[in-house]
């Protein structure tokens, strides 16, 4: 006797589970092979890392299957540091450090960019330096940074260095990113300033701080570097991104989508998604300096090749802030490969 056929409905509750197990694994297969993740920041609450603050205040992150400790630091140079002590998996910095730990044989590589512009500001306070008018006067003079070996201290040193002042006729003071680099310069306790906004910002907008090198635009960083130049990226290890490809991806997928949410958000986007104490008390001075560095922010997460053979190029010009680097392929200090398929991903 004959078996009777099976309807059409009754074959696919049949086939339910297969399909259930096969979409599980399936999730499996693309899921990060490590999930919590120290991610080091020189200066989480500043506008440089705002597409971190966004991931993480939106949810990208865990979008993604990974929970990211941001562990912030004064500066970037820090953070480099805890990433060499084993203190983080990887770092949220310059570009520009991936170029010292390469030329320091440290095989770090950048796999995501957060801006396409470095966003560093250099200025005089203009209680101090009323008539500043060339670099040389800052001999003796005491200028802040955000911490030793960050962004902000090789950028000083450059633009010193352009002037003929080395780096041992000034003094550095550390402030790190925060209401401390408002202070020191509403104080007296510093003569000239090299950092980022809103700290810059606010004290730009009352007149507080005379900006000599600016960074924040395409424009301005042509000025000050002879060309287009990298800003902020994460780095990781090359053991990392090669041992966990699937968690490197996630933590771009995650970026590049913040890059594309901030593309279109508007004023109250940000009040809603951007924790009110990272406006340092002046949440209109914090939205109009966005809305002076959104052309700051990278597009789609993709490094420039034309930036990073300006980096490779000022920095063997003017050094590192430790010794000279030897010769450095470009294309060992970054890949893009990540970020093509996260752009892909999200249609950016």
């Amino acid at each position: 006797m004959g078996c009777a056929p099976i309807s059409a409905s009754r074959r696919l509750l049949l086939g339910a589970p297969a399909l259930v197990l096969a979409a599980r694994i399936a999730r499996a297969q693309d899921a990060p092979e490590r999930r919590a993740l120290r991610l080091a920041v020189g200066g989480k609450t500043t506008l440089y890392h705002l597409p971190l603050t966004l991931a993480e205040q939106l949810g990208y992150f865990s979008d993604e299957g990974l929970e990211v400790e941001l562990k912030d630091h004064a500066g970037g140079g820090l953070a480099e540091h805890a990433l060499l002590q084993g203190q983080a998996d990887l770092v949220a910095g310059g570009f520009e450090h991936v170029v010292f730990l390469r030329g320091r044989q440290v095989n770090c590589r950048a796999f995501v960019s957060l801006g396409r512009v470095p966003q560093t500001v250099f200025g005089v306070s203009a209680r101090a330096l009323p008539d500043f008018h060339h670099v040389s006067q800052l001999r003796g003079r005491r200028i802040g940074i955000s911490s030793p070996g960050s962004s902000t201290h090789w950028f000083a040193t450059m633009l010193l260095a352009r002037g003929g002042v080395a780096p041992g006729e000034v003094e550095f003071v550390n402030l790190g990113t925060t209401t401390a680099v408002v202070g020191a310069v509403r104080e007296g306790r510093i003569d000239a300033l090299s950092s980022v906004d809103p700290a810059v910002s606010l004290l730009e907008f009352r007149s507080e701080l005379r900006v000599l090198w600016d960074t924040r635009s395409l424009r301005g960083t042509k000025e000050a570097y002879g060309g287009p130049m990298p800003g902020g990226c994460l780095y990781a290890p090359q053991d990392f991104i090669v041992r966990y490809p699937r968690t490197t991806q996630a933590l771009t997928n995650a970026v590049v989508r913040a890059l594309k949410w901030l593309q279109t958000a508007g004023p109250s986007d940000i009040v809603h998604a951007v924790p009110e104490a990272y406006m340092y008390g002046d949440r209109a001075v914090y939205l109009a300096a966005l809305e002076k560095v959104r052309g700051a922010f990278s597009p789609d997460g993709l490094a420039s090749e034309d930036g990073v053979l300006t980096a490779l190029r000022v920095i063997a010009r003017y050094g590192a802030l430790k010794a000279p680097l030897p010769p450095i392929a470009p294309g060992s200090t970054y890949t893009n490969d990540f970020a093509r398929r996260a752009k892909l991903r999200y249609q950016v």
